[in-house]
């Protein structure tokens, strides 16, 4: 039995899951299992998990989870995981593209000692040129750095382990330490800090590994902007913007 699961939660992305999937597929430890959550999606999303299924190298179980919402759909997808022998969890979402030696450093990490897992995060080469992965990179260190300057992050707090860039499209964690820390919050996005700092008041074993690399979509950065994205993920809406397009 395979003691790493991989959890992807997938709301409407019939379009996009299929690479996500591949990207999986093309992993170079392919020793895990993968569970698909299908989040109240109505567009053939876990069809397309389904078929996949088909023919990959790994076990795949697909889930339906009603309750929409990414924390809802993660904390599900985990929880079977645990449930059916799980011992170590990673993450990622159904528009990213995990690199080939993401879930071989996932579980490097997991079984040197880390408790939770930080990935490196990059934007998509697919989807945008040079203009677009700069404005990426601008959002996530800037969120890195507001993060470890964010008064409310401080130690003095009670947190175990200074702040670092959390993404929950990226992440890794043990099942012990998320049943200990309540798992997910069961909510819609954004649930990373909320669920990072959880686990920096339990334990600082807390990793950032440079060689667990994902890509990730730039829809909202596209739709929001910048300033916009940046409200999303500090917990403010999206301003004048919409629903989250992802």
């Amino acid at each position: 039995m395979n003691d790493l699961w991989v959890v992807v939660p997938a709301h409407q992305e019939a379009a996009r899951l299929n690479d996500t999937l591949e990207a999986l597929a093309a992993q170079r430890d392919r020793g895990f299992t993968l569970v698909v959550v299908d989040n109240a999606s109505d567009d053939g999303t876990a069809s397309v998990a389904a078929e996949f299924a088909r023919w990959a190298p790994f076990p795949v179980h697909v889930l339906a989870e009603p309750e929409k919402g990414v924390g809802c759909a993660v904390d599900t997808g985990f929880r079977y995981a645990i449930r059916n022998g799980a011992v170590l969890l990673a993450r990622t979402d159904a528009d990213c593209l995990p690199r080939p030696g993401w879930t071989g450093a996932a579980r490097a990490s997991l079984e040197r000692g880390a408790g939770l897992v930080c990935g490196r995060i990059v934007a998509r080469r697919d989807e945008n040129g040079r203009l677009g992965r700069a404005g990426f990179r601008v959002l996530v260190t800037t969120a890195a750095f507001f993060g470890r300057v964010r008064p409310a992050h401080r130690r003095r707090h009670g947190f175990r382990a200074p702040y670092r860039m959390h993404a929950g499209n990226n992440m890794a964690v043990t099942a012990e330490l998320y049943e200990a820390v309540g798992g997910m919050p069961r909510r819609p996005s954004p649930t990373d800090r909320d669920f990072l700092n959880r686990i920096r008041r339990h334990t600082g074993a807390i990793l950032h590994s440079r060689d667990m690399v994902v890509e990730n979509s730039t829809r909202r950065l596209r739709e929001f902007g910048i300033v916009g994205t940046a409200r999303w993920y500090l917990g403010r809406g999206p301003g004048r913007h919409g629903e989250d397009p992802r």
